[in-house]
């Protein structure tokens, strides 16, 4: 039996939520909807012209926000990650370590620890700006191979193609999990990054990933094809499992066999759409590591993801493991209606 269930490997960002209108994006000069990375002097210049409109501060990064997922629904996850010697980077793993997810005690530099500001708008939609800090040197030093050879899957963060340091890390982390035989996943994170660092994309999955995840626009701009279903099938070609997020919708889903299945959603009200995917991923891959189908692990993918989506933040706030047969089974609360615990 394998310590861990999932070892993540990301970087490491303290999620500062502000709520802002579109008009306050415009005048900041931020463009909505996407991700973009920022230096120290730019982050300044947003937080000043921002005002006192902070929601939500938590420890987070895409693959972080997937590592407390599995663990709110009661497995066992290690993240693998780097911030600096500061107040955040204290809070960054403060945090991480009360959400139940194990770490590298050694993951500390010196400098600032990266923040990303998520500006949610009144459409709920999410628009980041990412100041990398500490965790822009995030490389395979920071990499176990112990832990991943001690884990049933890996998963790997779209987002550290940005820098080679960061894919470096991926292709140290996908060598040593072929030579464990632990399952390698991959989550595309984002369409500008998959536009901007496709080849570093193209690397990983050519070194072999055995489940691939994303939402419809990634699929869109990594595939070049505008249908979701044609998008889905052409990265199936390339990935044996896949799984593409279709917000309310629930998700599509491609298990090894090239045909295409619609997972439906949980009805809910979209407040704040962050961290959404990523807790679907870590759904997905709690389910995978106990013993469920794709299509049942989507299941609690879906219903996680309708739960954050329903409040600001950008993971779970519940523990998901109280709710497992009931979510199978559909009959479970409300996904708004899950009582709080941090």
């Amino acid at each position: 039996m394998n310590k861990f269930d999932v070892c993540g490997i990301g970087h490491a960002l303290v999620d500062v939520q502000y709520s802002v209108t579109p008009d306050t994006l415009t005048d900041l000069g931020v463009t909505k909807g996407v991700m973009t990375l920022v230096d120290g002097d730019r982050r300044r210049d947003i937080v000043t012209g921002l005002g006192d409109t902070l929601v939500n501060k938590a420890s987070g990064g895409s693959a972080a926000n997937t590592m407390i997922t599995v663990a709110r629904f009661g497995g066992r996850a290690h993240y693998a990650f780097q911030v600096g010697d500061d107040e955040l980077g204290s809070f960054y793993r403060k945090d991480l370590e009360a959400a139940g997810v194990a770490s590298n005690p050694t993951a500390i530099q010196s400098g600032a620890t990266g923040e990303c500001l998520v500006f949610v708008t009144p459409d709920a939609d999410r628009t980041m700006n990412t100041f990398l800090g500490a965790s822009a040197t995030m490389g395979p030093h920071q990499v176990d191979e112990a832990v991943i050879h001690a884990s049933s899957y890996a998963y790997l963060e779209g987002y550290l193609m940005t820098t080679e340091s960061g894919l470096a890390a991926c292709q140290s982390a996908a060598a040593t999990a072929r030579v464990a035989a632990t399952i390698v996943s991959l989550t595309l994170s984002d369409p500008f990054v998959v536009s901007a660092f496709k080849a570093g994309f193209d690397s990983i999955m050519e070194s072999g990933i055995d489940l691939l995840f994303c939402n419809e626009d990634e699929a869109r701009a990594f595939t070049g094809l505008d249908d979701r279903a044609a998008a889905a099938g052409a990265l199936a070609q390339r990935v044996p499992r896949v799984c593409v997020t279709l917000g309310p919708d629930g998700a599509l889903i491609i298990d090894g066999d090239g045909r295409p299945e619609i997972v439906a959603g949980f009805a809910t009200r979209a407040i704040d759409t962050t961290g959404a995917g990523d807790t679907f991923a870590g759904g997905v891959l709690y389910g995978l590591t106990h013993g469920l189908s794709l299509s049942q692990s989507a299941l609690l993918g879906n219903y996680g993801a309708a739960h954050v989506v329903s409040a600001f933040g950008p993971r779970p706030t519940a523990l998901l493991a109280d709710h497992i047969d009931d979510i199978l089974a559909r009959r479970a609360p409300a996904p708004a209606d899950l009582q709080q615990t941090s």
